[in-house]
């Protein structure tokens, strides 16, 4: 086994395993650190890819913005709301629940279709990185291209997620703020 594969494997264990933790812990604090380590995980399997402009994203933008964002808005946010959060804790049959878990469900269904019947040895890029000996060499013309594509094509789609990600911090600042106060 080679030191890539044991790199694989040990950043998918504990993208998996810390993914898993924070789903299913009580304790939201230890959740959305733990989450850190998710995303990290996946900057790591980025990597291990030779995706490194993606990795590089992965960091600055979920682990530096997003998810310091709901650090944030957790930490800022009233201990009435988390009271009222921790009462709803204790109804696990919901009504209202019930088509989040139906649409989680056909999802699971359409991702275990596609991996079942992807066929992923027979893929181009894997055919031609097969062929050059496992060996991928990034180009400068690729970096030029997701300059290019983000200034042009994507700068719309990028501009409304920096909007997304402003109205997410108003509404965590107006949320902390006491009600008292105008």
């Amino acid at each position: 086994m080679t030191l890539i594969r044991v790199l694989f494997y040990g950043m998918s264990f504990i993208a998996i395993g810390s993914a898993l933790y924070a789903a299913l812990s009580k304790n939201l604090v230890r959740s959305i650190f733990i989450f850190f380590v998710t995303l990290f995980a996946l900057a790591g399997l980025y990597v291990i890819a030779l995706a490194d402009f993606v990795a590089v994203t992965q960091v600055v933008i979920y682990v530096g913005g997003i998810l310091v964002l709901i650090l944030f808005a957790f930490m800022l946010s009233g201990r009435e709301t988390l009271n009222v959060i921790e009462q709803r804790k204790g109804k696990f049959i919901n009504m209202a629940k019930v088509p989040a878990v139906i649409l989680a469900v056909l999802f699971l269904a359409v991702i275990v279709n596609i991996i079942l019947k992807a066929d992923a040895d027979k893929l181009p890029w894997v055919k031609q990185s097969i062929t050059q000996q496992n060996e991928i060499t990034p180009t400068s013309s690729t970096i030029d291209n997701i300059g290019v594509n983000l200034m042009t094509t994507y700068l719309l789609p990028f501009e409304a997620i920096s909007v997304l990600l402003l109205m997410a911090l108003v509404g965590a600042a107006h949320l902390s703020r006491k009600e008292g106060r105008a």
